[in-house]
């Protein structure tokens, strides 16, 4: 998938024009891990981890950032919708991971 075809908004804001997908977010597995307490979200309540990077942040600015978190968590896509921090949420989703990844950058997309 060429991201800047497809979100040619996110990309106009964006400085660096070469960065892919993991530059932009991580759409992580949350499971139970006792070794670690690295994410605050408990693997039955929250399935995936989804943080949203720098450039991302850059680009759409903290207002914008408040505006996107607020419409992520309103998707009707999200059985449980927790934002730790601005840029870091637990989500409970029956959506594959590559589908939530495409749900986050449309948003983006739309809000940028």
């Amino acid at each position: 998938m060429n991201l800047e075809e497809k979100y040619p908004k996110l990309f106009d804001k964006l400085e660096d024009k070469e960065l892919e997908l993991r530059h932009l977010l991580n759409v992580d597995e949350n499971y139970e891990d006792f070794d670690s307490e690295e994410y605050e979200f408990d693997h039955e309540d929250y399935n995936y981890v989804i943080y949203i990077a720098e450039p991302v942040q850059n680009a759409l600015g903290s207002e914008k950032m408040e505006q996107f978190m607020v419409k992520l968590h309103d998707k009707d896509a999200f059985e449980n919708f927790l934002a730790s921090e601005i840029d870091l949420y637990g989500v409970k989703s029956a959506l594959a991971r590559e589908e939530l990844i495409d749900l986050v950058l449309d948003q983006i997309e739309e809000i940028v």
